[in-house]
């Protein structure tokens, strides 16, 4: 326990004494900064009629300007009114991700407890890297990865890490299908010699449904997106493994398939791949089986949605988020891989953060598991959730959003002014406003009734261009329910607001104006 403390409050220009924040009058300080932190966001709360306030882009480059004012962040007048003042126009300005009209993200609201870790977790600004940057949070994470393993129903030589971003672990698990299926083919190890001079055409598959960080991960990889195999859908954005497999038969003979990507959860109909078929052909051909459930990882934790995930135990590698439907702060992504040895094109020795003999003697840091060198507790945060949750809360928080989004469904369907798309899967609704013989540009009129509900501060909702039977594609409307506390009366009231925004838009000239909305 520590009984003194040397380290002195640094003075600023004006004579106000800033301490570093584990200090105890850093520690004094902050609980005053807390205080006034929580005081803006109930603040906000309280003055708040919708999601969001009024105004749109013009307003909220507004209100930076106004906080910035002359001098910029480095300013003559330094102190704790200033960081006031943040505090206030940021929670006045912030998306409120527990309004029940806030339904146009991935973004769920945290626990309580969630962001209490994060707190503490930014005030010991502990690290992975090394074992000495952060002992506890490195082990925390370690026994965090191995129960979300056996989560999935990985076995015991299974590992992973926590990540950026769903994106970012998509880019790594394509990484480790890279560097394991091109180097069991040459022998080389392909994270070392790279792939400059090879006569090989490297190919992952994924649906035309796929999130965009697939291809985006191959341009990453040197791969090029043009590497990225789109294998054709069902009308719900399903994958279906009879034409991967055509495509597969289809291959040149210098063409090699590195990594079949199936989706759980897409991100409009939140559809998931038939994953055991998947799973089947890629064992069959040899072929990295990657699944993308950044957003179906819900599912895992619902008694009723649970079997969506069948299969998924045969994946190589797995990325998920739980800052999308698992209520804890972002970044909270998790890459998994079902054997350690697959993650050796990570390992990274270093003689100041893990030398060998430390290694050897139980000081075993996270260097070799990550893209990262320094890297934040973000186990932690998760840890405290699911501490706070516990299984069944997390699958009661589930089914309530999936209950909502299928009220939403029956509503959009009993009202004549809405079109629903498809049934709701998971959490996600997909419908579009019906225009009418008065509008020309369907599409363009849809956009413009959501920018319209953003700019009064009354909604939040999602776009997305969906391709119809004829052959058109055009934008649909999308609600996304994370908010377990979310009422059939808030989701009424919400869907009133869409059916009044789209008959206020009808009546503006623009309306009636062919435009092209992408």
């Amino acid at each position: 326990m520590r009984s003194v403390n040397h380290s002195t409050p640094a003075t600023t220009g004006t004579g106000h004494r800033v301490a570093l924040a584990g200090t105890p009058d850093g520690l004094e300080q902050l609980g005053t900064l807390v205080t006034a932190a929580l005081d803006a966001v109930s603040a906000a709360a309280a003055e708040r009629t919708g999601p969001l306030p009024a105004g749109g882009p013009d307003a909220a480059i507004a209100a930076v300007r106004d906080l910035v004012r002359d001098g910029g962040f480095l300013t003559d007048a330094p102190g704790p009114h200033r960081v006031e003042e943040l505090f206030e126009a940021y929670a006045g300005w912030a998306a409120d991700l527990t309004h029940p009209a806030a339904v146009s993200r991935m973004q769920c609201a945290p626990t309580p407890a969630a962001a209490a870790a994060e707190l503490l977790a930014a005030v010991l600004n502990q690290s992975l890297h090394s074992w000495e940057s952060g002992p506890f949070a490195l082990e925390l994470e370690r026994r965090l990865i191995a129960e979300m393993a056996d989560w999935v129903g990985y076995g015991e030589t299974a590992s992973g890490t926590l990540t950026p971003g769903g994106s970012i672990s998509n880019l790594m698990g394509l990484l480790l299908s890279r560097d394991h299926v091109l180097g069991g083919l040459t022998g080389d190890d392909i994270s070392h010699t790279g792939l400059a001079g090879r006569a090989i055409r490297p190919r992952i598959l994924c649906s035309t449904a796929a999130h965009f960080s697939v291809a985006r991960a191959a341009g990453f990889l040197g791969l090029g997106r043009d590497a990225v195999v789109r294998v054709p859908a069902d009308e719900r954005g399903r994958m279906i493994p009879e034409e991967a497999r055509r495509l597969l038969d289809g291959f040149a003979p210098d063409e090699v398939p590195i990594a079949l990507v199936a989706t759980a959860g897409t991100t409009d109909h939140g559809s998931f791949d038939p994953l055991p078929e998947l799973a089947a052909l890629a064992a069959e051909r040899r072929i990295w089986f990657h699944v993308d459930a950044a957003y179906g990882i819900g599912a895992l934790f619902s008694d009723t949605l649970r079997p969506l995930f069948d299969g998924l135990a045969e994946a190589d590698s797995i990325a998920f988020d739980l800052h999308k439907f698992g209520w804890t702060p972002a970044s909270s992504s998790i890459l998994l891989v079902r054997d350690r040895a697959r993650m050796s094109p990570l390992g990274q020795q270093a003689v100041y953060l893990n030398p060998p003999d430390d290694e050897a003697e139980g000081y075993t840091a996270l260097l070799g598991t990550s893209l990262q060198t320094t890297r934040r507790a973000d186990a932690f945060k998760i840890a405290a959730s699911l501490l706070a949750l516990g299984r069944e809360g997390m699958g009661e928080w589930v089914d309530a959003c999936h209950s909502q989004a299928r009220y939403a469904a029956a509503r959009i369907t009993r009202d004549p002014d809405l079109e629903l798309l498809a049934e709701p899967i998971l959490s996600t609704v997909v419908f579009r406003c019906r225009a009418g013989a008065a509008i020309e540009d369907e599409s363009t009129w849809n956009a413009a009734v959501r920018r319209h509900l953003m700019a009064e501060g009354k909604a939040l909702l999602a776009r997305t261009k969906v391709r119809r039977q004829d052959g058109q594609a055009q934008v649909h409307l999308k609600l996304v329910f994370l908010n377990p506390a979310t009422t059939t009366q808030d989701i009424d009231a919400l869907l009133d607001d869409v059916v009044a925004a789209a008959a206020e838009v009808r009546q503006s000239p623009k309306a009636r104006t062919p435009q092209t909305a992408h």
